[in-house]
């Protein structure tokens, strides 16, 4: 799915060779200020590196316009952003910056459901909690269907019983539609039970990356 072939920024990240698989969930770790959001951050083009290529089903990311590469490649932040407007108007500004047409109201109760989220559709969304929130933009993500979906911490800000609930449902609904889940995570535990693919970075470079066997995982 992504190549990186000497891929350096700054003095964050200096990778001499990645390869991050597609239908996969890849999960990646490692300390803080590590270098883990710059590399989705790389892979979304919200930035470019200063050397080396990032090839995304083998085309250079370098020719791909970014407004195009973010209607497959979508990324939710650790701090994700909520318009001004209802619940309902959160979950459909993705669908109206992606040019897709508006969903029913069924769907997007549907949406909520699936990342338990138990608010009405026309609850103000600026009056939710940093957990509701994040719930909310994960939701946004999903009624998209992106290609592949870049997660920075999607379970910050929750319980472990929530955290529990809506990395299950993210798995399932990537698994479901045969979509391609990349997320950093802090979360050891989430990392051992659901990842497919694992990439620990430290100071700057990818140390290892590696295939996880289902039994690995305890499936």
């Amino acid at each position: 799915m992504f190549r990186l072939e000497a891929v350096s920024y700054k003095n964050i990240l200096a990778i001499e060779r990645l390869t991050l698989p597609g239908n996969k969930v890849t999960c990646i770790v490692g300390e803080s200020g590590s270098g883990k959001t710059t590399l989705l951050r790389l892979l979304n083009k919200m930035v470019s590196p200063d050397a080396g290529e990032i090839y995304y089903q083998n085309i250079p990311l370098s020719s791909i316009p970014a407004i195009k590469l973010r209607r497959k490649v979508v990324m939710l932040q650790q701090l994700p952003v909520i318009f001004p407007g209802s619940v309902s108007d959160n979950l459909q500004a993705g669908l109206r910056f992606a040019e897709k047409a508006p969903v029913s109201a069924e769907k997007l109760r549907e949406t909520l459901s699936l990342v338990h989220l138990r608010k009405e559709l026309n609850s103000p969304a600026e009056k939710l909690s940093g957990g509701e929130k994040q719930r909310l933009a994960l939701g946004r993500i999903m009624l998209l269907e992106p290609d592949v979906m870049l997660l920075d911490e999607p379970s910050s800000g929750l319980d472990e019983e929530t955290e529990q609930l809506i990395v299950n449902s993210l798995i399932a609904f990537s698994n479901r539609n045969q979509k391609t889940l990349i997320m950093v995570t802090h979360a050891k535990q989430v990392a051992r039970d659901y990842a497919q693919y694992l990439i620990e970075v430290h100071n700057g470079t990818v140390v290892s990356q590696q295939e996880v066997s289902s039994d690995a995982r305890g499936d």
